[in-house]
Parts: structure tokens; sequence; C-alpha cells
């Protein structure tokens, strides 16, 4: 099949994939080309050698290629943030009026309603900025790297020098360059492999199978289907689940399969019960101005006679009626509260985690590198009877320092005895053969080593059981004996005693192989010999334990789920003050219904020796419950639980899956920042609430008001230009909400979105302004005999209008008495202050006369005075009703 019919067939078979474009084709030619060729012949191709490229041919080729970044990691353009910005229902309503009022020749009109969408984009646009750019800064901090081999470049401390491998970055990434992958590792580009071993890649992001992928580095002639299929080829987006290879990179950045699909993949993020929540309140808002502004049209314009005129003001209506401040509303506060978390060092990679932060219930998260310290210390090295035993820990080493694999920080440990090194000769008396990588099932890990003569000898560490489980023999004081049911009886009694002193064990075995070979693999770790024990210290944080307490005393409960034994576990929670009535084991939860698992999940705090898929099972079991889920994890076996939760949080010393998988990373080794980053959410969406409250109940008084006063005036209610000047003043006084405090009571609890309690407010709260627009349509007609004076009744009902929406923020931002019990921010006080005045002063200036305002006589302020603290006082009263029976 050519490559053309090849990737035709692609697009038809995608299985809910993104649909490949027309730029896949050349793409999927080179990489079919090159899965089909040797090894030889790839490097040659791509001008590349086994040792790697030269440093300065790199930099030539970067300079040609650019970063290795896809559209979605780099950091937007600002006509991108702009459009971001713009780019939404609510101004696309408001642009197209202002289109209409500039045709039907109301270009002043035109003005206010583009000024409206100006200062709604410009103000989303400078704080969103505004949070890119700490962001950034904090991101410069956290590099992802790969392992390159580059000629003459010295590997970086720690690393195996004698393979030419050093860290480089990946954005630093060019075709050509030769990379390691091991267990945790992303795939830095699209790479074709030159050799693997037991190489399994997760490459879910890219086809949504959640099922690994076994990969091999040998040609593949036969015809495929599926580039994804293809057993010798890694792709970006992917992750190394166990394993380890090397591979030769043929496209970077922007010409992997996965950045030229990047826009696609991103946009497929499932929506929130926020973000959802935001939608239907946008569409209930222009569903009732698809309703209001025909009638307004129709009523206006056969009680009037002048239709052009009546269009105008509907048009207005229309404007009036459409919240066009809260894309403002939400990015401000969504970005004000990551610059807030900036500056605890919280990187936030997504806008909308801030928000999730605030709804989280409860809290997963695993223990080692997130509850303990990410240094861990090895305190002993035991034989079978637990005395010291200077072997045991020869053989650790050896172990530690031959595998190729993702060096954990057990090894990091064992590693730090560097004098081992030294005494043993390393690279004079052992030569690495084969591995055997570590996987979540076997939980244990081989290496192979030649001796100078010739002779193998496998080594084995690993979880004790699972090493006892392959072991036949053991070693003690240079004599081998048989292991029985007594042993591991014991073993089992010695691993325990250590877990409640709060040691972290593992077991270590070996073979001397007879069957010399030149691969091995998972049926050569049978028949071993225990050699002992090394055990380790991993103590809690220091600020975990009060990290938890604070998280709970706000509602959020704390769930362990850890991959650990429950001995361990227990004594770690005991330290951290976690109260624990039962450890539920991972092989309990196997057989488990999704609804029983549910019910266990409600109850139970902690879960031990649990697998990376059941991590997952859990909190989707959590999410089946209603509740909003975070998880923090550090680790390969994290990843799966951090991308189900609705806030996955990781730590800076994480694998590269799981800082990529992650929503938030914290920088900071205090956990104390997760309590910061709960409140800072639900501040957010504390004032994101209170400008939709006010939206929704305003804007449903004011379809009584304006209905009602088009039936029966004999004119206009409200000239269109005075419409949108009102809106535009009001608009303008609701850009501080952002800054506005937040009651502590309102802190106290998680806070998820509700619309059916933001619609029973619209209808309790919104028709009181109804009231008070008619009392003042009587006061104008009757009190001020306005029925021939349409400027005199406009004007009143204006800067009652005004004066009433401005001031009425103060009463339902706080389920408390305003001004007394709780005051709004400086900036809110002062826009309002400032719209207010405005609003009196208007009608006496030029440009209230040129906006057809007339100055009011002194009684109206009288009765306007006493209208607004009766308004006030009737909406506390009800608000206060409201709260008892439905809360804020």
């Amino acid at each position: 099949m050519s490559g053309q019919g090849f990737f035709h067939h692609h697009r038809a078979e995608s299985n809910g994939r993104p649909e490949a474009r027309d730029t896949d084709i050349v793409l999927s030619n080179q990489i079919l080309a090159a899965s089909r060729a040797d090894e030889k012949s790839i490097r040659s191709q791509l001008q590349t050698s086994l040792e790697g490229l030269d440093p300065a041919e790199a930099e030539v080729r970067f300079a040609s290629t650019g970063p290795n970044l896809i559209a979605k990691e780099g950091r937007p353009s600002v006509m991108r943030e702009l459009w971001g910005r713009a780019r939404n229902p609510l101004n696309a309503l408001l642009i197209s009026l202002a289109i209409v009022s500039y045709f039907l020749g109301d270009i002043r009109a035109a003005v206010v309603i583009a000024i409206m969408v100006v200062l709604a984009i410009t103000t989303a646009f400078v704080q969103e900025h505004r949070s890119n750019d700490a962001a950034a800064k904090l991101r410069a901090m956290v590099k992802t790297t790969a392992s390159v081999k580059r000629r003459g470049a010295a590997a970086r401390t720690g690393e195996d020098q004698s393979h030419g491998f050093t860290e480089i970055a990946i954005e630093r990434l060019v075709p050509g360059d030769i990379v390691r992958l091991s267990a945790g590792d992303m795939i830095p580009a699209d790479l074709r492999l030159i050799s693997a071993k037991d190489l399994f890649i997760n490459q879910s992001a890219l086809t949504g199978e959640a099922m690994p992928s076994e990969k091999s580095a040998s040609p593949y002639k036969d015809e495929i289907l599926d580039p994804f299929d293809l057993p010798n080829f890694c792709f970006m987006g992917g992750s190394v689940v166990s394993g380890f290879g090397t591979g030769v990179i043929v496209h970077t950045g922007g010409k992997t399969y996965f950045g030229q699909l990047a826009d696609k993949i991103a946009g497929q993020r499932e929506l929130t019960s926020f973000d959802k929540g935001v939608n239907r309140f946008t569409w209930l808002m222009i569903r009732f101005i698809l309703v209001m502004v025909p009638l307004v049209l129709v009523i206006n314009g056969l009680t009037k006679g002048d239709w052009l005129e009546a269009l105008l003001f509907a048009v207005a209506v229309a404007v009036g009626l459409t919240p066009e401040m809260l894309p403002m509303i939400v990015t401000v506060n969504l970005a004000k509260g990551a610059i807030a978390m900036s500056k605890k060092r919280v990187i936030v990679k997504r806008l909308h985690a801030i928000q999730n932060f605030g709804a989280m219930d409860v809290l997963c998260t695993d223990k080692t590198g997130t509850l303990t310290q990410d240094r861990i210390i090895l305190k002993l090295h035991l034989d079978i009877r637990g005395n010291d035993s200077e072997r045991v820990l020869e053989f650790a080493y050896l172990n530690s320092h031959y595998q190729s694999g993702l060096k954990n920080l057990l090894d990091v440990a064992v590693l730090q005895h560097v004098e081992l090194g030294k005494n043993l000769h390393l690279q004079h008396q052992y030569e690495n053969i084969d591995e055997i990588p570590f996987d979540f099932l076997r939980r244990r890990l081989s290496v192979i080593l030649s001796r100078e003569d010739g002779s193998h000898v496998l080594i084995c560490k690993g979880a004790v059981e699972e090493v006892f489980s392959v072991c036949k023999h053991y070693e003690l004081g240079g004599e081998l004996g048989t292991l029985d049911a007594t042993h591991l009886k014991a073993a089992q009694a010695e691993t325990a005693e250590l877990n409640e002193d709060g040691f972290r064990v593992v077991a270590i075995a070996y073979k001397e192989i007879t069957d010399l070979k030149k691969s091995y693999s998972v049926e050569d770790e049978s028949d071993l010999t225990l050699l002992g024990y090394i055990a380790f210290l991993d103590p809690p944080k220091e600020s975990a334990g009060a990290a938890i307490a604070a998280l709970m005393k706000s509602g959020v409960a704390v769930k362990i789920i850890t991959g650990d034994n429950e001995i361990i576990t227990r004594k770690i929670c005991r330290e951290v003050g976690l109260a624990v009535d039962r450890i539920v084991l991972g092989p309990e939860i196997e057989p488990m219904s999704e609804s029983a698992l549910a019910e266990l999940a409600e109850t139970t705090a902690v879960f031990a020796k649990v697998s990376p898929a059941q991590k997952a099972r859990v909190i989707g079991a959590l999410h089946s419950k209603g509740h909003v889920v975070g998880y923090m994890g550090d680790g390969i076996n994290d990843s799966p639980a951090l991308k189900a939760a609705d806030v996955g949080i990781s730590v800076d010393t994480a694998v590269d899956i799981a800082k990529e998988s992650a929503d938030i990373i914290l920088l900071e080794k205090s956990l104390m920042v997760l309590q910061e980053g709960v409140i800072e959410g639900r501040k957010v969406f504390g004032n994101i609430t209170k400008y939709i409250k006010m939206g929704a109940s305003s804007n449903f008084g004011n379809m009584f008001s304006v209905l009602g006063a088009s039936i029966f005036l004999p004119f206009l209610p409200m000239l269109p230009i005075q419409v949108l000047t009102n809106n535009l003043l009001y608009d303008f006084s609701q850009t501080a909400i952002p800054t506005d405090n937040v009651d502590e009571d309102y802190l106290a609890v998680p806070r998820k979105w509700d619309i059916g309690n933001i619609f029973k407010f619209m209808v309790f709260i919104g028709p009181i302004s109804s009231i008070f627009d008619y009392a003042t349509f009587f006061t104008m007609l009757y009190v001020f005999d306005s029925w021939n004076n349409p400027s005199l009744f406009q004007t009143g009902w204006f800067v009652e209008s005004l004066l009433t929406q401005t001031l009425i923020i103060h009463i339902i931002r706080t389920a408390k008495i305003p001004f007394l019990q709780s005051r709004a921010s400086g900036p809110l006080i002062a826009t309002s202050v400032i719209i207010c005045m405005i609003g009196i002063a208007l009608p006496f200036t030029p440009i209230g006369q040129a906006l057809k305002f007339t100055p009011l006589p002194d009684l109206y302020w009288f009765i306007i005075a006493v209208f607004l603290l009766t308004y006030a006082i009737l909406t506390h009263l009800v608000k206060t009703w409201f709260v008892r029976r439905w809360g804020m």
C-alpha cells in the first residue's frame, strides 16, 4: 500500500481519534519509511552516529528546526491571548449589536457598545498576561530533560558516563539526536527505536487506549493501518511505563504527530461543572435576550409608532441584558488566583484548576515524596537474621548502579555510598549484560552482570514478598540453605517490626547463572538466593501534619492511596495525625464492582498496596458519589490518578510524566500551600458567583420593569443612548469585583457550582428591584408630572437604576449585614462611589445635556434616598431568609 493510501485508510478507520489532516500524509510517509529501514540506514538518513551528534551540528539543526515545543506548551503570543479573551458568544453578540446600531444610524450607540467590549477584553487580557508572565518565570525553574548522546559532551555528575549520555532540556532536542528512554520518561519527540528491552509505552494521550503498547527495535516490513501500531516507533505525547531503550529522533516540535494535532487534543479536555455552569448561565441570559428584545420591539413599535426608535431601544435593551463582563470576571478572578499562588512558588498550569481547588472536598495523596520527605536515608543493611551485612549493601549498590531505568529515591540513597563503587572496582570487575526492568505487577528489578572471569550473576531488588516468592535458597555467613515457610514467616515478622519503626524494607537476592545468555527475561527470575534486606527511613515532611489538619478543618477529607504496605502506611498516618480505622488493600479492591468500591471509598481513609490502575479506580469511585477530587503524587504510578482527578497536584522533584499530568506543581517543600490554594480557589468562586447572582437577579428584575414601562408609557422609558451609558457605567463599577474580600464563613467549606441555587436567587431577589423601579415611575409621573416631560422621566429612572444596581452588590456580596459585619474591598468601594457620583452629577453637566438628560428637582433626591435605604433593607431581609433556607 502506498504511503498516501496508507493514510487515507487511517483517516477512515480512526476509531474516534483526532482525524488526520492533509499535512499528516507527508509526515506518515517519512515515519513509514523510517520504520522499514534498518538501524544503519536510519542513521545515514538523519546524518547521525551511535556516538550522537556533534554539539556544533546540533546547534545548527536547532537554529533550523526551532525549539522542540508544541503550540500548547509554548507561551501564547499577545495576539493569541487577545483572541482568547475576545472569542466568546457574549462579545460576538455585542459586536453584532454595535454593527446593527451603526447601520441604523446610531453611531454613538455603536461607540458605547464597542467601548464595553474593549473594556471587558482589555481588563481580562492584562490580568491573564500578568498570570502567564508569573507562570512562565516559575516554569523556567522546572526543566524537563532527556538523556541524550552528544559527542564530546560530558555526562552530568551521577550519570553513567561510560555510555556517554547527558541530560539536555527537551526543548533543545533536534532530529538526529540519540536519546535513552527509561520508566517515567516522557517521549520527547517522534523517534525510531534502535534498541529496546521490555519497553512498554503509554500512548493514551494520542490513541485513547489505556493499555500500554510493547515496543521493539527491529525493522517493520508488514502493512500497517495505524502509525501508532508501529512497534519500533515512539511518539511525542507518550510515556514509558516500564523497560528501557534508545532511539533516534526523526521529528521534533510542530512536525511531530502530537504537535500537529495538539490543538485538537488540547481542546478535548472535559469541561468541569464550573465550566458547564458558566456556559449554562451565559446561554440562559442569551435566551432571555432572544425573548425580551422582540417583545420590547413590538410593544414600543405598536404603542409609540416609531419603529426605528423602537428598534434602537430594543438593541440597547439587548446590550443591557447581556452579562458582557462575565468572561472578564471569570478570567480576571482565575488569573488573580494564579498570580497569588505564584507568589507562593506554585505553578498553575491550567487556570481553571484554581476553581477546582476551591470546590475540592476530597484530597487523595500518595505517601512517598509527597507526605514524606524527598530525601530517603539508607539506615540498615541486614542478613536474614537481622545482623549487619556489607555483602547485602554491596549487591544493592551493584543493582542500583547498573540499572538503566529510572533511579528512584531509594536508588539515590543507595548510591550515596560512593566508597562502595571504588571498593568494588565497578568499571573493571563488572560489565552490564542485561536488565529485567521493574513493573508494578512483579514489583522487583534485576540486573545481570558479567564478572572478569566471564561468569554471570543476576542481582534482584524489590518488595519483600515478591522477591521471596522467586527465592529457593538463602545465604547466611557465606553458607547456603533451603528456604521454607518458617523463613518466610520470620522474614515477614522482621519486615513488620522494621515497618512499625518507620522503615521501608527492600529485599536483595541473587543467582549465579551457569547457562550464559546474551539476553535474559522474567523467567530467569527463579531459584534465587535470598541475601537479606536494606531498610530506609522516609520521615514525613514537617508541614504534613499541620497541612492535613488545616485541610480537614476546611472541609476537605484527606485520603492516602499508596503502593506501600499497610504497616508502614499506618505508621506514617499516625505521625501526620491522620486517624486510621481500617486500611483497604489493593487485592481487596480488585474484585469489587464499581458501586461497591464507591461505597467503600466514601468511608475509607487509607488504601495501601494499590496499583496505578486501582488508584485511578478509587478516584473514579469518589467521582461517582459527587465528590470533587484532588490527587497529589510524584511517581510513575501516580500518572493515571493525576489525570483522573479534578485537580492533579505534583512537586518539582516528580518524574516527568507526573509533572506533565498535573494541573498544579508545588516548588516549595511545605504542604501548607495546599490549604492556601483551597482558600484561593474558594475566593475565586465566591467573587465569580457574586457577579453571576447580581447579573441574573438584575436582569430578571429589569425584564419586568422594561416590559411594564413600555406598555403604559407614551414615550420610551429611556433613550437607547441612555440605556447604553447606564450599562457602561455599571460595567465599570463591576471591574473591581475580582479584588473583593470574601467572608471567612464562606471560605470555611468547599464550594461547588449550583445552578439551581442561582436560579432561585434570581427569582426571589430580582423582582425586588422592579418594585422600586415602579415606585420611581410613579414618583416621576405623579409627583413630578412628567407625562409630558419624557426627558425628566428618563433622567429620574436612569439615576435610580444606576444607583440601585451599583449599590446592590454590597448587599448581595455577603450573607452578613453589609458595611457593619462585612465590608467590601477598597477598590470595589471606590468604583461604587465614583460611579454613583458620576450618575448623580451627570444630569447637571454638558455631557448629560448631550445625552438629553435634565436636572432633577431637590425633592427627587430625598425620595430616591428613601427608596435606596428601603431597597437595601428589604433586599438584605429577603437575602437573609434565602441564605437560611438554601445557603449562600
